[in-house]
């Protein structure tokens, strides 16, 4: 139904879509977590064995900080909510497939909400040296917003937001913005990770 997009394959269970990804060579995978056999988060490193390009896009019913954590931790591109309109699906896939990070407003909102109220030891480690306003930038950012929904959500304009990125790829030794990612989970950064969430 949409001309930019081909469903290549469909699987019931964790090893059927192991199966479908490596003959199709998808670039897409629209998964849920409650499969039959392996478990969906479970899956994700398998198929990232056989397509190590492949894009992860999870729907499901879970928005509980464990599943979120699991999702994080396994390398998801998306993560949206059954309740999501079609629209919002397409908007997903399409934002996940130009390399971009989505997630569902419930799933941000509930990341965002419990970082910042957080305890401040969660959060300190190899990050001790970046301000606070970097942090939150740094927390939108490896959620998935661009540089314009960061500075409309945080009220800062465009050039601000640019400059902590700037500041924070100097500090932070990384290049890009999925070095930036990887670092905010690696070091505890993103909402309800590690032992503080």
């Amino acid at each position: 139904m949409e001309g930019d997009l081909q469903v290549v394959g469909e699987a019931g269970t964790a090893n059927e879509g192991v199966r479908v990804a490596r003959e199709t060579g998808a670039t897409l995978a629209v998964m849920d977590l409650g499969l039959p056999g392996e478990s969906g988060l479970s899956t994700i490193g398998a198929l990232h064995a056989v397509s190590p390009a492949l894009r992860v896009l999870i729907l499901t019913a879970h928005c509980t900080d464990e599943y979120l954590r699991a999702a994080f931790s396994a390398g998801v591109d998306g993560y949206l909510l059954k309740d999501a309109t079609r629209a919002e699906l397409l908007q997903a896939i399409r934002a996940v497939m130009a390399g971009q990070k989505y997630y569902s407003a419930p799933v941000s909102a509930r990341l965002l909400s419990g970082y910042l109220s957080g305890p401040a030891s969660a959060r300190a480690g190899p990050a001790r040296g970046i301000t606070a306003r970097e942090r939150e930038v740094l927390t939108r950012i490896a959620l998935g917003d661009s540089n314009k929904r960061a500075a409309l959500a945080m009220r800062l304009s465009i050039k601000t937001v640019e400059k902590h990125r700037a500041n924070l790829m100097r500090k932070l030794e990384v290049h890009n913005t999925a070095g930036m990612t990887l670092f905010a989970i690696r070091n505890g950064l993103l909402p309800n990770q590690g032992s503080g969430g």
